[in-house]
């Protein structure tokens, strides 16, 4: 059974700033410090949600994780794949590092049918008035 991953995206505003740079090759390894306990169920599909201005609005698949160097220098590497999967946008708070988040509590990911032109703030208001 998989389990995701949430992270505020710092230094990013929009989510096609992010499709950009993924494009172009960065943003592919998430540098942290402690490495996921449960790393293997977080291998097996899981995905790391992106914050970016209070919503989660995108996500990017897993690839694989590892930890480098030991003891107090160890970091972990969390190996992205490179595509940007839309999301339907979720409020969410401000916070530091990395969260576990549930599958049921992960927001549905968006098909090219259910975009649209409205700004994201704007979707993720009527989502949390229940209008959309």
């Amino acid at each position: 059974m998989s389990i995701h991953l949430i992270k505020l995206c710092v230094g990013v505003a929009k989510v096609e700033t992010l499709e950009r740079r993924v494009a172009k090759g960065d943003w592919l390894n998430v540098h942290t410090r402690n490495t996921p306990k449960r790393a293997a169920e977080l291998e097996d599909d899981g995905s790391l949600y992106w914050v970016i201005k209070g919503s989660v609005i995108c996500r990017m698949p897993i690839a694989d994780i590892t930890t480098q160097g030991e003891g107090k220098a160890s970091r972990c590497v969390i190996r992205l794949k490179p595509e940007v999967i839309r999301t339907a946008p979720l409020g969410h708070r401000p916070f530091q590092g990395w969260r576990y988040l549930e599958p049921k509590n992960a927001p549905l990911d968006l098909s090219r049918a259910e975009t649209t032109d409205l700004p994201d703030d704007l979707v993720k208001r009527l989502r949390e008035a229940g209008a959309w």
